[in-house]
């Protein structure tokens, strides 16, 4: 605690400058330490008018994974470089992009997606300003998950496992599940910055996190009926419905967990499919077969990785008992979809389960489509996922996204996100 103390008192100047170039400035606006969905003006002063740099950025996330991103720039006039108004001439983006920096990295090891464990500490995004060669000068953005006050309380009640996050205050706050478990780990980002708006959000782990079984052939729907209860438990919590905020697999969950238990009042699916994918889901007597589709509609890009997109057919044509029943739903739903996502075709199930609540007589829908966006739709400003490896095929595939549109699209969609909780609960 103290070394992170001493980092954060290092980190608390906007201003850096190295002994050899006492001149050229660095500047991190209006501060170098925010939240992680803040956006932040970057400023180079001090160097000679007309003057080419390279302006470099680097993080290593909590698994160890480091990310780069470049970028050249030429001085005005005045010296300086400003990110807020001019372009980018080359590198890994072009054009006026305040915050091409930070969305644009990519890891060093190919097909890694950024991972943060742990939300109470912060991702530190490390700045350079590079000259034939020499650091001119340099700064660290220090972007935080969690707001002063905000508690963040391992889970281990039962089997529920995973991660809550309160707000400050006596509360009570209207309470959020979200469901985002990657490769047997929580998710964090998501929810702890859901909390600094005012949710208590509990994070809740499904599969490969701690103890829990790192692979399943079932999943059961009373386990997060118990998550739903746990969080209502919480003092802290409205005792009105809940939401749920969902992506990719868990985005079925949410449908299901909407269509078959009580006190859900929103649900958010981003990216998901209107069947219910890869295990069978059991609830009491019911069982939901899981849907699979054929692995013979692969195909393999340019680049020699795969794109799985098509790989499900139509469930209502051949595996209608897959099929959620959604219009058993009394909640609010918004679908965000990516038109280029390649891990399936997400506009067509958010349409289809849009129809499906229409020819059932219901308006409970929202629904916004990103063209040309990709499948891992995160929040703002995290680094575009285009390629990696998937459980479901054990190969690495391609994920889609235009990473320009696609940061634009989380930028809108974490917008969209937090007014439709804020209003619907």
């Amino acid at each position: 605690m103290a070394l992170y103390v001493r980092m954060r008192e290092v980190l608390s100047s906007n201003v850096r400058q190295l002994s050899s170039f006492p001149g050229v400035q660095l500047r991190i606006l209006p501060s170098s330490s925010c939240f992680f969905d803040e956006a932040v003006q970057v400023r180079v002063s001090g160097l000679p008018p007309g003057q080419n740099v390279e302006l470099r950025a680097k993080h290593t996330d909590d698994k160890g994974v480091v990310f780069k991103a470049a970028a050249t720039y030429r001085a005005d006039q005045r010296g300086e470089v400003d990110l807020s108004r001019q372009p980018s001439t080359g590198g890994s983006y072009t054009g006026v992009e305040p915050m091409g920096l930070f969305w644009s990295m990519l890891p060093e090891s190919p097909h890694n997606k950024l991972l943060k464990r742990d939300a109470s500490s912060p991702a530190l995004i490390h700045i350079q300003v590079h000259k034939d060669g020499q650091v001119l000068t340099e700064e660290t953005n220090e972007r935080r998950f969690m707001a002063d006050g905000v508690q963040r309380v391992p889970v281990r009640h039962g089997r529920l496992r995973g991660t809550l996050f309160i707000p400050p205050g006596e509360g009570p706050f209207p309470g959020i599940i979200d469901l985002y478990t990657l490769g047997g780990t929580v998710c964090e980002p998501r929810a702890a910055l859901l909390a600094n708006k005012g949710f208590v959000v509990f994070a809740l782990a499904f599969y490969g996190y701690q103890d829990m079984p790192k692979t399943v052939d079932r999943l059961d729907l009373e386990y997060f009926e118990e998550g739903v209860t746990f969080l209502q438990m919480q003092r802290e919590v409205k005792k009105s419905g809940v939401g749920i905020v969902s992506i990719s697999k868990s985005g079925d969950l949410a449908l299901s967990m909407s269509s078959f238990l009580p006190n859900i009042s929103a649900t958010v699916c981003i990216n998901t499919c209107t069947a219910n994918v890869l295990f069978p889901l059991h609830y009491k007597d019911i069982v939901i077969p899981s849907f699979i589709g054929s692995t013979k509609r692969i195909r393999v890009t340019k680049s020699g990785i795969l794109d799985i997109r098509d790989i499900l057919n139509d469930p209502m044509e051949n595996d209608r008992a897959a099929v959620i029943p959604i219009e058993r739903a009394s909640c609010r739903f918004l679908f965000i979809v990516s038109g280029d996502d390649r891990n399936w075709n997400s506009t067509f199930f958010a349409e289809q389960a849009c129809g499906r609540l229409r020819a059932h007589g219901k308006a409970n829908y929202d629904m916004v489509s990103y063209p040309t966006a990709g499948h891992f739709m995160e929040v703002p400003y995290m680094p575009h996922h285009p390629s990696g490896l998937h459980a479901a095929v054990s190969q690495v595939v391609t994920f889609g996204g235009e990473p320009k549109a696609h940061a634009y699209a989380q930028v809108d969609a974490w917008r969209r996100v937090q007014e439709f909780f804020q209003k619907h609960l």
